[in-house]
């Protein structure tokens, strides 16, 4: 038996299952809201180029799987599922996300949410922007009232509590569909699995 081969055979089978929501134009993500819009216009199309089997991936959702096992027991739920509708100039949109741990209140509301991220290393010390981003839309559409980044790299473990504050969600979302930011970063390229096929895509050393 092959752990490798395991793994790969969960990861491919779970893509599999997505598959057709990959490729559904009335649902985003909330990923999509934080990043390039072309990015999604491609996934509709190419969806297979979306499928990724990499040690830093693999190593991350071992990280997320592993966070939530231990802090279930101090009263977190993780990987708690977010789905909202929007209507956007006549046709309904389906926002999806994940947040990956939440703390209810006792009235049963959440109330915190974090947002765990591995990294290579942490650039300056500061929480990255997309990441900012997109933890304050899931506070939002939760309405929780604080808001934890918390970034895991081999050498540190850094958390940053973030903010609320008040998201254009439907003007993001009009931004995606209509495919308004090509790339919304200068350094999303050399992370994309569309670069090689993309007409926007762009050579820039700079990472995230």
């Amino acid at each position: 038996m092959s752990i490798v081969n395991e793994l790969y055979r969960i990861k491919q089978r779970d893509f599999s299952e997505k598959l057709r929501e990959l490729t559904d134009p009335r649902i985003i993500y909330v990923t999509d809201l934080v990043s390039c819009s072309h990015k999604r216009s491609m996934r509709l199309s190419f969806p297979l180029l979306s499928f990724k089997f990499e040690p830093p991936l693999v190593l991350g959702d071992l990280v997320h799987a592993g966070l939530g096992s231990l802090l279930a027991e101090n009263g977190w739920e993780a990987e708690v599922q977010i789905e909202k509708s929007y209507i956007i100039d006549g046709k309904e949109y389906i926002l999806k996300g994940r947040a990956d741990l939440v703390r209810r209140g006792k009235n049963g509301k959440p109330e915190i949410v974090v947002e765990i991220k591995t990294s290579r290393d942490l650039p300056e010390n500061n929480p990255r922007e997309h990441h900012v981003m997109q933890l304050r839309i899931y506070m939002q559409l939760l309405g929780a009232n604080r808001g934890y980044l918390l970034y895991v790299t081999p050498e540190r473990l850094v958390e940053f509590e973030i903010e609320p504050a008040e998201m254009d969600i439907e003007g993001l979302i009009r931004e995606t569909i209509y495919d308004l930011q090509t790339p919304r970063y200068e350094w999303e390229c050399r992370y994309c699995s569309f670069r090689k096929i993309c007409p926007y895509a762009r050579t820039n050393k700079r990472t995230p």
